[in-house]
């Protein structure tokens, strides 16, 4: 994953990391509650930074009512989803479970206040557009960005500089990958899924069309040319062939034109002023590790016994990297 002679910035999806340790950590804190949704993303960070050794970490949350932009086009938009489902032992009742929850993505916020990382949290802003416009970003040009997620609505983001790794899955995702697994590139890769939809958000695709459907059917999506929804539209109408596909695609035009909307993340839906707050951060971070803090809170949540040396060295390294940058 690590390309030599570029700087390196980790983009992490913190709600999809944090949602995988507090499934399956069982650390408890002093007061005898669930920790281990904190422990574990902090397990996860360090082993992160201690494999990829990047210059620059991003977390980015889901912010409150995240998805209430998309749910106003269209209001089925990821319902029905099932209940988190704990892989590990919880004495807990339902409803103390859902405060453990919260208390427990309260508390990993401040901790990662402590270290010299931006966090990123838009009320009705989704992480995937944050992410995106953090790809996208003039600062981060000629940087090798790996986004941390195992949402697949990341992969149209792939590019010469972007790779995609996700952790439940264990694979890393480059153009060169996606090209060979999918048979579509990353460009046309929004497009695609539009046709195919989206089950995990509840997004009705044409019927009898996944995404090897459509590879089959529009091979030209391969190419490294971003095809535009009319040109895709252009060819189903002049093919002539027989096959049903191409008559689905071309009566449900307004289907997918919707889908499109709802997961291209080529343009970012993220307003003017939120853009601005993204880029004011980066210009004016901080880098401070507040080390002493950082321990005390360790300790009053009972982590016990664990080796954090390699997360401390990078946090010091970003650090003194901030520093010699100032001088």
């Amino acid at each position: 994953m690590v390309e030599n002679g570029m700087k390196r910035v980790m983009i992490i999806d913190a709600l999809n990391a944090y949602f995988r340790a507090y499934i399956v950590d069982p650390s408890m804190s002093t007061n005898g509650q669930p920790i281990g949704g904190v422990k574990g993303f902090l397990k996860i960070l360090q082993k992160l930074v201690r494999e990829n050794k990047p210059d620059m970490v991003v977390v980015v949350w889901d912010g409150p009512g995240g998805s209430a932009k998309r749910r106003a086009i269209v209001k089925e938009y990821k319902a029905g989803r099932k209940p988190i489902r704990l892989n590990r032992e919880s004495n807990l009742t339902p409803d103390e479970e859902t405060e453990n929850k919260v208390w427990q993505q309260t508390r990993l916020l401040e901790y990662l206040n402590e270290l010299p990382i931006p966090q990123f949290m838009f009320p009705e802003v989704e992480a995937d557009d944050v992410i995106a416009y953090v790809t996208q970003s003039e600062k981060f040009k000629g940087w090798q960005k790996i986004i941390v997620s195992s949402d697949k609505d990341f992969i149209q983001l792939c590019d010469d500089e972007t790779v995609l790794f996700r952790p439940i899955q264990k694979e890393v995702l480059t153009t060169k990958n996606v090209l060979e697994k999918y048979g579509i590139h990353p460009r046309n890769f929004a497009i695609a899924r539009a046709i195919a939809g989206d089950k995990s958000d509840n997004l009705k695709g044409i019927v009898g069309a996944g995404l090897p459907t459509v590879k089959k059917r529009l091979p030209f999506l391969f190419e490294d040319k971003e095809y535009s929804f009319q040109e895709v539209m252009d060819f189903c109408e002049k093919v002539e062939s027989k096959v049903v596909f191409f008559d689905r695609v071309k009566e449900n035009k307004n289907l997918i034109i919707r889908n499109y909307k709802l997961m291209q993340l080529y343009d970012p839906n993220l307003s003017r002023q939120s853009r601005q707050k993204v880029d004011y951060v980066f210009d004016n971070l901080g880098y401070e590790f507040n080390r002493t803090e950082f321990i005390k809170m360790m300790n009053e949540d009972g982590f016990g016994v664990f080796n954090w040396n390699d997360l401390f060295a990078t946090m010091n390294r970003f650090t003194v990297d901030k520093a010699l940058r100032n001088k």
